[in-house]
């Protein structure tokens, strides 16, 4: 079989590329660059690496300049989110429209017959399975999918633990063995969040209230604020540490409370709307399931009461801590990811 490997210049990629080669498969390995160069994007680097693990695995590589897509499909709609008081999650839309729509469209066109990525997951029977590697699993990032997707696509380390990939990688002589994995979002690099964003966003001041109205501080900006989040806001004073509950883009006020497990933090139902489904939508309710809303969470069990107008309505057996707009949730049967959608409210 023809395969094309998206290769980010990472170990999981390059293992990837590595054990379909000894499979027998006809392979070749595609670099896409999303983001211009600048001292803090790690592209440059990255490309050099995917390079070497080619010549190692004597395959072709091939590069793309996504750029343009990236920041039209991507960067764009990220910070128009940011702008209306939202956290959206720039992975999930890479995976859906660069990973999985630009760079697929390519593999095919190179002539590849399917599209193979570092993803731990695993597509079993155009299913989208959890990878074996809970602590590594992806599948959060990837509930976009659909069935004729996944028939396009291959995880082939999805059903391998990370100690084991590394192994690999350390075995095959490639350069990647020992590369640290790559954390945060890929365009702000090294940089503070709130620092890369204030080049984008223009200055909005407000402050920071209590839910009773007393206002304890000021800020420049609410949409560098995430429900939830504890630290960047500079308010000290007695008692415990202050987190952000809640936030109004119109008038500028970031609602915050003291105590990791302060009751306005907590939330037992939520609504959902630009809903997808891997396979089919759930069609008798109240359709009990799991779900994450952030992807580190553990399975939370859940009911969707029902599924009106293109939106879920979802309700928790616990309350959820900093249930966030604009986040996804990721609905689940067991291992298997059925679908999700953008948190509305």
């Amino acid at each position: 079989m023809r395969i094309a490997v998206a290769l980010s210049g990472g170990v999981d990629s390059s293992v990837t590329l590595s054990l379909l080669k000894k499979q027998g498969h006809t392979v070749c390995g595609i670099f896409m660059k999303n983001w211009e160069d600048d001292e803090e994007c790690p592209a440059i680097k990255d490309y050099e690496d995917a390079l070497m693990v080619c010549n190692t695995l004597d395959v072709p590589l091939y590069s793309f300049n996504f750029s343009k897509d990236y920041w039209d499909k991507v960067f764009t709609k990220f910070l128009e989110g940011l702008k209306q008081g939202y956290t959206p999650n720039p992975d999930i839309l890479c995976n859906r429209e660069i990973k999985f729509d630009t760079l697929l469209a390519k593999a095919l066109e190179l002539g590849y017959e399917k599209l193979a990525t570092g993803h731990y997951a695993q597509n079993i029977d155009s299913s989208l399975v959890k990878g074996v590697d809970l602590s590594k699993d992806q599948s959060y990032f990837l509930y976009t999918l659909k069935k004729e997707d996944l028939e396009k696509v291959l995880f082939p380390i999805g059903a391998l633990p990370k100690t084991e990939v590394r192994a690999i990688a350390e075995r095959e002589g490639l350069i990647t063995h020992n590369k640290k994995d790559s954390t945060g979002i890929c365009f702000v690099g090294k940089r503070r969040f709130k620092d890369f964003i204030a080049g984008y966003l223009p200055k909005q001041e407000g402050v920071f209230q209590t839910p009773e109205g007393k206002v304890i501080g000021k800020h420049s900006g609410a949409f560098f604020y995430t429900i939830g989040q504890r630290k960047g806001m500079g308010i000290g004073g007695p008692g415990d540490a202050w987190f952000v509950a809640g936030k109004d883009i119109n008038t500028g006020v970031v609602t915050v409370v003291q105590g990791e497990d302060h009751p306005v933090l907590y939330k037992d139902f939520l609504i959902a709307s630009s809903l997808t489904f891997v396979n089919e939508a759930p069609k008798e309710f109240p359709y009990t399931c799991l779900a994450k809303i952030r992807y580190r969470q553990e399975d939370q069990e859940c009911i969707i009461e029902k599924i009106e107008d293109g939106k879920a309505f979802v309700r928790f057996k616990n309350a959820q801590r900093a249930v966030t707009p604009s986040q996804s949730i990721v609905f689940y049967t067991k291992d298997i990811c059925i679908g999700g959608g953008i948190i509305l409210s």
